[in-house]
């Protein structure tokens, strides 16, 4: 059931737009001026306003402005009791989706406010398809400093080969995205990229996952399972977090890049497969090799083309431009109206220690984009991700950041204990 703001310092017009939307079985609201409305925009979201033009403390046509940012996709229709055209042509051109004079015609109020909400319920269903589409597509790779520069070079020259791919670096910093465009760059970019994260796939079914199973191989093995190596077929399968993968798994996997072939499990059958295969892990592979968590064998098979992905510490120059472009990304994702972010707030964003990486920062830029006003300042950085930042840091590394060497860290915890125990 769609909502309807009545927005007029006039009760008795109120109680009749109520009336008339009421018995249509809108639900309806009142506000009796500007000021009003707005705050009740951001409480109760209506969908669909009925404004004034002349009205105390805020007019409409002020209140249609700072809607505009607010909220820009609720439509509003501007009431007058003392218009002419020229008005009507002014208010449309703010943003108004239509104009009615007073007193208001019922049928044509009735309609009016049918299209207007047609309207929307419209750019609502394009919003959703432009998101859909653009999930569909690659995301780019952003930066210009030289460590991204050389992966892009590097995935250009790679790509077009069948070579197998090791992408190493830290969670979050893009490892994922380095397949994709490997992907997108190949000649099986026509092909399925099929992903698969090892870590999230317990240890017991992993083999089934990639390879597939027949039918009876288990007890739940209802029906035959096409794995992730078949689904792959002519394509790429993208292996995350492989280090995390069971040597029971590693051992299928290496015999699977030497012969080409695959058996499901419980299976007799080798099945041929053509698979370029990329690999992705967060672990030093050579530490499991020496702690004997991961084969040798295995990691020389896939690392042929090693990529490391820094972090985002590593590659700072790169943070402004991020920050705008996941502005951009939000801002198409959400409704949102693009937003102009302060230099001062740019720098300071710049300086955080970001253990988490990209994914770390588009988290924190989501927040302040949803959290702001008209324009992201320093303040807003100062209150909604500073603290947080210094929460997920101990007190002890912050000090020891501040001092620089342990010698010093000493000297100032002992002068603070002798402080503390002086009284």
């Amino acid at each position: 059931m769609a909502k309807v703001l009545i927005v007029d310092d006039e009760a008795s017009i109120r109680k009749a737009f109520r009336n008339i939307l009421e018995f249509e079985s809108y639900q309806v609201d009142e506000a009796a001026d500007g000021l009003e409305a707005l705050a009740k925009v951001k409480q109760w979201k209506p969908d669909l306003l009925i404004m004034d033009i002349k009205m105390p403390k805020m007019d409409g046509m002020e209140t249609l402005e700072k809607l505009r940012t607010l909220s820009p996709d609720t439509p509003v229709i501007m009431i007058s009791g003392h218009a002419n055209i020229d008005t009507a042509v002014e208010s449309v051109r703010k943003g108004a989706f239509d104009f009615i004079s007073k007193p208001p015609d019922l049928n044509r109020v009735l309609i009016t406010v049918r299209n207007a909400l047609d309207r929307s319920s419209l750019v609502t269903e394009t919003k959703t398809l432009k998101r859909q589409v653009s999930k569909g597509k690659v995301q780019e790779i952003i930066g210009e400093s030289e460590a991204i520069r050389q992966i892009m070079s590097t995935i250009e020259r790679v790509a077009p080969s069948d070579a197998r791919v090791l992408v190493t670096g830290s969670n979050g910093t893009g490892k994922e995205l380095v397949a994709r465009w490997i992907h997108e760059y190949s000649n099986r970019k026509d092909a399925p990229l099929i992903e698969v994260n090892c870590a999230a796939i317990p240890s017991e079914l992993i083999e089934s996952e990639l390879f597939g199973h027949e039918k009876g191989a288990f007890t739940s093995a209802m029906k035959q399972h096409i794995g992730k190596f078949e689904q792959a077929n002519g394509g790429t399968l993208f292996l995350d977090e492989i280090g995390d993968m069971s040597l029971s798994a590693q051992a299928k996997v290496l015999r699977a890049l030497q012969e080409n072939r695959i058996s499901r499990v419980g299976g007799d059958k080798d099945i041929q497969v053509d698979v370029r295969v990329i690999a992705a892990t967060n672990k030093d592979l050579r530490a499991e090799i020496e702690k004997g968590s991961f084969r040798e064998d295995l990691f020389h098979r896939l690392s042929v083309i090693p990529i490391r992905v820094p972090s985002l510490n590593e590659r700072r120059d790169d943070i402004p431009l991020l920050i705008r472009y996941f502005i951009e990304i939000v801002s198409g994702e959400m409704g949102l109206p693009v937003k102009k972010i302060e230099e001062t707030a740019v720098a300071t964003l710049q300086q955080l220690n970001w253990t988490g990486n990209i994914r770390e920062l588009r988290n924190v830029v989501e927040r302040l984009m949803i959290l702001s006003g008209d324009k992201i300042t320093l303040k807003d950085v100062e209150l909604y991700v500073l603290p947080t930042a210094a929460s997920d840091r101990l007190p002890l590394a912050r000090l020891f950041e501040q001092f620089g060497n342990l010698e010093d860290l000493q000297r100032y915890i002992a002068e603070e204990y002798r402080n503390f125990t002086r009284g």
